[in-house]
């Protein structure tokens, strides 16, 4: 399921964000921590790779920021990652997962992920990424 949104960003043009994200609980906080503390405005979500990919494929739908987890409701954080590069070449791409490990981690920037966070570990340096894009 897509949910767009189209909420206000500090400043006048806040840094365009699409997150895949199947777990409505981290979704919902996460949407809210980028929103209240960043230059960040999540336009659109999906919980899946088959929703992802048809945001994507949507004409006139396109973000700065695409922030991608690995285990979706159905098909995987992978697949969304190679059909972005196809669809959304300029979109910059990062990965928020608890399966950050070391062959995922090279997996993912291989695939074009730009950054790749352990969801548990390292979410003040995804924030932190996000904040240094969106201030540029």
């Amino acid at each position: 399921m897509i949910e767009p949104r189209h909420g206000a960003g500090a400043g006048d043009a806040p840094l365009r964000c699409f997150l895949v994200e199947d777990n409505a609980v981290i979704r919902q906080n996460l949407i809210a921590t980028l929103e209240e503390m960043l230059a960040v405005e999540v336009i659109g979500s999906a919980e899946d790779e088959p929703a992802a990919v048809q945001w994507m494929r949507t004409p006139g739908e396109e973000c700065d920021l695409m922030i991608v987890d690995i285990f979706l409701k159905s098909g995987t954080g992978l697949g969304v990652l190679a059909r972005a590069r196809e669809l959304c070449p300029a979109t910059r791409l990062v990965v928020l997962s608890n399966y950050a490990t070391p062959d995922m981690r090279r997996r993912c920037l291989a695939m074009g992920a730009e950054r790749v966070f352990d969801k548990s570990a390292e979410l003040e340096e995804m924030l932190d990424y996000c904040a240094e894009l969106a201030e540029h």
